[in-house]
Formats: structure tokens, C-alpha cells, sequence
């Protein structure tokens, strides 16, 4: 008898353990299914946009979850362009942070597409989704800070469909890293985060930025450099015939710039040069030979004779909501540049941070006391 209610109790067990196997089984099968449900209800409950995941893979010894073909558009949409195409999104806790008492996330991002159509996004009487919209929808998709993020072969575009002839500027072969975003190395620096991209735009042009930033305040602080490197300019005919009705047959144009910010504050610079430039004939029209004479008298006098390069520099300084461009400086660049010294192509390196600091710090102690 004594071996009999053994036998039964050891049975029981057995089957308390199958059990557990079979629910533990049937939730990881089910898991999947459960978090794909839950973030397509989050995208699509995004006001003014609608959105959707193919697929969720669960990787529980890892910690991870890999999201597949996430798309976000905007509701009643005129073209059927993706706002936001994520063909794979692979997130997950990042285990070296654990040593530093931190647990956070790191987030490697696969050819993903941010293409910003105009005619889609300024239609009218369309819901307009809030910043509190945009930080919960993130919240519940991350829920965990994001420490780290890799971006894989990336692309930016803007596009205007009904523009005559049609922009379509572009940013292709993204690779961006941005680490440290949530202070799990801890330092004295006010810029704690390193940020680093590399991509190749319209007309080929070979671009690079560099530069660290403190993402944990609300307005960001950064200092960061971009170069971008031997355009084709007649790849940008149809952004310049758009808005300045000139085209060219030949050019490259180099972009250099510096920016930082500190406390709302912002100083910075953007230094153009055109190098070789060869308009198109626009025909016969009188306006059209005026136009063309007139752009032609102004590159041959602004240009420097010695590089063949139309260059200056345009300084922009103050608070974000109120920023100011240099004109007259601007235009003092461009005889600087003509008649004095030829810019340089590289990144001049005249911005720092600490002086921007310094700014914002006399800024704000300018500013009157509550109750004064």
C-alpha cells in the first residue's frame, strides 16, 4: 500500500511537470503572436498615422526581440510610399550595461527608409500626432531606455511628387552609432553620448558627421561636424531649377558645417562651394537669356579665379526658436572668398562648445527673475 500511494504521489509529480511544459510551451508559442497584436494596435492607434508589423521573433535566452517589416504611413495617404519602412529591427537588453548597474536596451536597425513626402504629410484636416503621442507609442515598443543605436545601411529621402520636375532628394548607405545615450559610462563630460554616420547622397556625395551629444535633456546639447563631398551638382538640377529656375551641366558642390548647442542656445555655420560650374542653356525666351546672364555675371565675379570655386560662409546664431542667419556676413564671405582667400575644404573647426555655453549662460542670466 506504502509503495502504491508512492507511486501515485511520483505519478502526480510527473504530471505536474508535463503540465507546466505544455503552458510554458503553449506561451512561448503564443508569445509571438501576443506581442505582434499589442505593437500593431500601438501604430495604429497613432493619430494621423496607421501602421503594421509582418512579424515578432522572440529570442527569451538573449533577451531580444527581432521585429519584421514594420511600416508607418499616413492615414488617407495621396502616394503609396511608407513614411517609415523597418525591414528588420532586432532590440534587445544590453548585457555589458548589467555590469555597470544599468539595464537598458540596444536597438540595431536594417535597411531602414524615412521618406518624408510632401504631398502626404501637409494634406489638410488631418489629426497631427503629438510629441506625447510619438514618446508612449516609443515607450511601449521599447519599453526599456535605449542605450544604444545602430543603424544598417539607411535611407533618408524628401519628395515632392507635384513639383515640376519632381525633387527627390536623397541620403543612401546610412551607417549611424550612437552610444551611451542613457550615461551608463559615467564621466564629466556635458557631452556624454559619441554619435557617428556616414552616408552617400544624391549626386554621390560622400558624407560624414561626427560629434557627441547629452540626449538626457529635454533640449539635447550636442557639437557635432558634417562634411559632404564631391556632389554631382547636375544631380541637384531638379531642386535648383525648382527654386532658383537654374540647371547646370557640370559642378561639384562641397558642404562643410559646425553646430552646437548648449541650453537652447545654438551657433553654428554652413560654408558651400561650388567648384567648375557650367550652366545649362535655358533657350531662347528674353527672360531666360536675362536670367542666365545675370547668374553667369555673378558666378564670374564671385568666384575665386585661381580654385574656380564660389564658396562663403553662413553664420547662424541664437535661442532654437529664434534663430538668426548672417546675411550681410554671408554676403562679405562670398567677396572674402572672391578677392581675399579662398576657403578651405574642410571643416574650419571655429565652434566650441564651451563658448556656446558661456553664451547660453549669460543669456539666461539676462533673463528677469519670476515675479519681477
Amino acid at each position: 500500500m506504502f509503495s502504491t500511494e508512492k507511486k501515485k504521489r511520483k505519478t502526480g509529480w510527473w504530471v505536474f511537470l508535463l503540465v507546466l511544459v505544455v503552458i510554458f510551451v503553449g506561451f512561448r508559442l503564443y508569445l509571438p503572436t501576443a506581442a505582434k497584436n499589442h505593437v500593431n494596435k500601438v501604430l495604429n492607434d497613432l493619430p494621423g498615422y496607421q501602421g503594421s508589423v509582418d512579424d515578432i521573433d522572440i529570442a527569451l535566452i538573449r533577451g531580444a526581440y527581432v521585429v519584421t517589416n514594420l511600416r508607418l504611413r499616413r492615414r488617407d495617404a495621396k502616394t503609396d510610399v511608407p513614411f517609415l519602412n523597418i525591414p528588420q529591427a532586432d532590440i534587445s537588453i544590453q548585457w555589458r550595461a548589467l555590469f555597470n548597474g544599468k539595464i537598458v536596451s540596444e536597438i540595431y536597425l536594417t535597411e531602414p527608409q524615412l521618406i518624408y513626402v510632401f504631398e502626404d504629410q501637409l494634406q489638410q484636416g488631418q489629426q497631427e500626432p503629438e510629441t506625447k503621442d510619438w514618446t508612449e507609442a516609443l515607450d511601449d515598443l521599447v519599453p526599456i531606455d535605449i542605450n544604444h543605436l545602430n543603424i544598417e545601411n539607411g535611407r533618408l529621402g524628401l519628395v515632392k511628387v507635384n513639383a515640376n520636375p519632381m525633387l527627390d532628394i536623397y541620403m543612401d548607405q546610412l551607417q549611424l552609432t550612437a552610444d551611451n545615450l542613457q550615461l551608463v559610462k559615467s564621466d564629466e563630460q556635458n557631452l556624454p553620448s559619441p554619435v557617428k554616420a556616414a552616408a552617400v547622397t544624391i549626386g554621390r556625395g560622400q558624407t560624414e558627421l561626427e560629434g557627441r551629444v547629452n540626449f538626457i535633456k529635454d533640449i539635447p546639447d550636442m557639437d557635432v561636424s558634417l562634411s559632404i563631398k564631391d556632389i554631382d551638382v547636375t544631380a541637384l538640377n531638379s531642386f535648383t531649377l525648382h527654386y532658383a529656375n537654374v540647371d547646370f551641366t557640370s559642378g561639384q558642390l562641397d558642404l562643410y558645417s559646425e553646430v552646437a548647442v548648449a541650453d537652447g542656445y545654438l551657433k553654428g555655420y554652413f560654408k558651400p562651394l561650388l567648384t567648375d560650374a557650367k550652366l545649362i542653356d535655358q533657350g531662347d525666351g528674353f527672360f531666360k537669356k536675362l536670367w542666365e546672364g545675370v547668374v553667369g555675371v555673378f558666378k564670374f565675379i564671385f568666384k575665386n579665379q585661381s580654385t574656380d570655386k564660389v564658396a562663403t560662409k553662413i553664420p547662424f546664431e541664437g535661442n532654437l526658436d529664434n534663430v538668426e542667419a548672417g546675411v550681410w556676413q554671408t554676403f562679405v564671405n562670398i567677396l572674402k572668398n572672391a578677392w581675399v582667400k579662398a576657403f578651405q575644404d574642410n571643416i574650419d573647426e571655429d565652434i566650441e562648445f564651451s563658448d556656446v555655453q558661456k553664451e547660453a549662460d549669460a543669456q539666461e542670466a539676462e533673463q528677469p527673475e519670476d515675479g519681477s
